[in-house]
């Protein structure tokens, strides 16, 4: 199921929310030269999370074949600060295009019960606790971790606390078929995280790590977001809010 538009109309203009998906795409253009493939290869490994490196556990010499003729060496001084810029990077379109979607149904409406300046600070923590989860259970992993998807998973738990019952559209593949459904958020999100508990199983016990998706970082953005939403969220912003059909999750 692809989102594309909740039936959760908003107050404060998104700035956050659009500015974050303007830094991410920037990055993509500037840094990852719209996915040439030496570019995304050097910024995955310049501005990508290396849990080996930052818990300073790789050997000496140790990396990633990121494809013919390029190898992403560990550096041997870890590099705490990819923490942050991991979130910036992606590496493709489908992976970029992907996260920013899921990130303007949702976000906007989260950064509507903060405020700016709180959302910022939301959105980074959940891309924090979503590294520290996937750092956790691959500890000696020298695969560069990048993408949104660990901060935009915070959102995405907040917004199952919020606005369980709020109905969302989205795009449902039916073989060579597109179709369009609208469901409870509950529906969609409940769905969405069991994926990544499924998922997630093969990698648990296996601290080497590996190529593919990070789904501990998701499950671990996630679980931050459903703990900070009840500090991040102000009950003002909240109780300005149009009354929804089935009211609010958390009010």
């Amino acid at each position: 199921m692809i989102p594309y538009r909740d039936e959760n109309p908003t107050v404060l203009t998104p700035i956050v929310t659009v500015a974050i998906i303007a830094l991410n795409v920037l990055a993509w253009v500037l840094i990852e030269g719209l996915g040439v493939e030496r570019s995304v290869a050097a910024a995955v490994c310049n501005y990508g999370l290396i849990p080996a490196e930052v818990l300073h556990r790789a050997a000496p010499g140790a990396g990633f074949e990121m494809g013919p003729g390029m190898f992403c060496a560990v550096d041997a001084a870890p590099q705490y600060w990819t923490v942050l810029t991991s979130m910036f990077m992606h590496g493709g379109w489908m992976h970029l295009i992907g996260n920013m979607v899921f990130f303007w149904v949702f976000g906007n409406n989260i950064e509507d019960v903060m405020g700016h300046a709180r959302f910022v600070v939301f959105y980074l923590s959940c891309g924090v606790a979503a590294a520290a989860a996937q750092v956790a259970v691959s500890p000696n992993s020298t695969v560069p971790m990048v993408g949104a998807s660990g901060a935009i998973s915070g959102v995405l738990g907040a917004y199952l606390i919020l606005y369980p019952r709020v109905r969302v559209h989205a795009l449902l593949p039916l073989g060579i078929y597109m179709t369009t459904i609208a469901i409870p958020a509950y529906v969609m999100l409940g769905y969405w995280i069991l994926l990544q508990i499924l998922g997630s199983l093969p990698q648990l016990g296996n601290q080497q790590g590996g190529g593919g998706t990070a789904f501990m970082a998701h499950i671990g953005g996630f679980v931050a977001g459903v703990i900070l939403i009840r500090l991040f969220a102000k009950r003002e912003y909240l109780e300005r809010r149009p009354v929804l059909p089935g009211g609010y999750g958390y009010r």
